[in-house]
């Protein structure tokens, strides 16, 4: 009598099902993605400005230009404070991957504290510039330097207002250990303000004329 031979469900093949199902996965999130390239276009949208600068800053000198009114001690503490918040901001990335809510909170807030005496430092910069007669309509060179700097600070004044977000967020019991990647695509945000300032900084600030 023929016999017919029964297909057999091995139990390795449901472990490798159950495994392949809850592997997490090696990609980027779209999130993320979408921040990479906005970054990346940024990038661009600075880099025009710099360059524009390097051509145009010693044209049409008439008035005080900015390299004339730099005082370097003074933005130079402030761009510290700036690099600073860059490590407040891994540290409160680690607290709350860890699930740490209550250092994420002091870390996310001094990140925002830094970055608020930053913004403070640049409005007193460029309320001494206009009181020694440079304004955007002085010359190029002034005109580039307060839109290219103020675009940063307007860029940082946002970061600022992200992480007092998600201060509000974890206060309010909203910001678990799951949702960790909200904090880390703020920080690249954060991070990518503080190294296009060190351009800023070395380009504008200390190159000479």
């Amino acid at each position: 009598m023929a016999q017919v031979a029964l297909p057999v469900t091995h139990d390795t093949d449901v472990h490798m099902d159950e495994h392949d199902h809850h592997a997490p996965s090696a990609g980027v999130s779209n999130t993320k993605l979408a921040m990479w390239v906005f970054l990346s276009s940024d990038c661009l949208f600075f880099g025009a400005f710099i360059t524009t600068y390097l051509l145009y800053r010693n044209r049409n000198l008439a008035g005080p230009t900015p390299r004339s009114l730099y005082n370097i001690p003074f933005t130079s503490v402030t761009s510290f404070i700036l690099l600073m918040s860059s490590l407040t901001m891994v540290l409160a990335l680690a607290a709350i991957q860890r699930g740490d809510h209550r250092l994420f909170r002091v870390w996310v807030i001094a990140t925002a504290a830094f970055g608020m005496l930053f913004i403070g430092g640049q409005v007193f910069e460029f309320t001494e510039f206009y009181r020694e007669g440079l304004t955007l309509s002085t010359n190029v060179s002034g005109s580039i330097f307060f839109v290219a700097t103020g675009i940063h600070g307007l860029h940082v004044t946002i970061g600022i207002i992200w992480l007092l977000s998600l201060w509000g967020m974890s206060a309010q019991g909203k910001l678990g250990k799951e949702n960790s990647e909200a904090v880390e695509i703020s920080g690249l945000y954060w991070h990518f303000v503080d190294v296009v300032w060190i351009v800023i900084f070395a380009v504008v600030y200390l190159i000479p004329t």
